[in-house]
């Protein structure tokens, strides 16, 4: 993996990290910013990867950022114990909670859908606020739109970047623009994440400020300044450390497969 191409998705630690959110928010974008650290499998992984989701939200206080954290649950050890990690994930909660920083959570495959959704609930049952992104994607991810939403969970929609139930584009661009509408007629606030030209067209059109729209870092700087400055909510996604072969690997994978079907994201 070359240099270049690792520099274009993620950052080599939280001091750049800090940085960049510090110039996005100087442009009216907030930050979201991932620790990397997925598949932890030893208990030394998993408290590495806390340490560092725990300074990163001690940077966001320190420095007065505009900016959440995100984890994934692979990185909290789920693969190594469930309940273990679920209360990692509480715990780091509470602590952000303590400092006023967001918590949101991240979804991985359809073997861990389940059990990320039942963290954030236990989660919300204890007063602590958080975002879990879901894969529109995934079949079963209108039942648990509803069943966040009822939590008081702030959803973040997306297409999904594991193994789905279905990866012809159309129809998982018909799911994302149905659920997004379902949330839109509630009222219900929720981040949109993605770079497709029409849905990002659709939801500008149809918004009405209930929509946050979420950029990764390394695409879509383009759009991300000019929504910014029309007056819509922009959050980018900020990944930082050593370990983003996989999270690079899933990125470049995304443009090979959009370039196959002849599309582009937004600029």
């Amino acid at each position: 993996m070359t240099p270049g191409r690792v520099e274009r998705w993620t950052l080599p630690g939280l001091d750049e990290a800090v940085r960049r959110c510090r110039a996005q928010n100087a442009r009216g974008i907030r930050c979201i910013i991932a620790a990397l650290g997925e598949y932890a499998r030893s208990e030394r992984q998993v408290r590495e990867n806390l340490e560092r989701s725990s300074a990163a939200v001690a940077a966001i206080d320190e420095h007065a950022l505009d900016a959440s954290i995100t984890v994934k649950m692979t990185a909290l050890g789920v693969l190594i114990d469930r309940d273990a990690a679920r209360d990692s994930l509480i715990r780091l909660s509470r602590e952000a909670r303590a400092c006023d920083v967001g918590v949101e959570v991240d979804m991985e495959g359809r073997g861990l859908v389940e059990t990320t959704v039942d963290a954030a609930v236990a989660c919300a049952r204890q007063g602590l606020p958080v975002t879990l992104a879901l894969q529109t994607s995934i079949d079963r991810t209108a039942g648990d739109l509803e069943r966040i939403v009822r939590h008081g969970i702030r959803p973040r929609l997306v297409k999904g970047a594991y193994g789905a139930d279905t990866d012809d584009p159309d129809e998982v661009r018909r799911r994302f623009r149905a659920l997004a509408a379902g949330l839109l007629d509630r009222g219900v606030p929720f981040s949109a994440g993605t770079h497709d030209p029409d849905l990002i067209a659709w939801l500008v059109q149809y918004a009405a400020g209930t929509v946050e729209f979420g950029f990764l870092m390394g695409l879509a700087d383009e759009t991300k300044l000019r929504l910014a400055r029309e007056g819509h909510a922009v959050a980018e996604y900020v990944p930082f450390g050593e370990q983003a072969a996989v999270y690079v690997a899933r990125r470049e994978a995304y443009l090979a497969g959009l370039a196959a079907g002849g599309r582009a994201p937004v600029p």
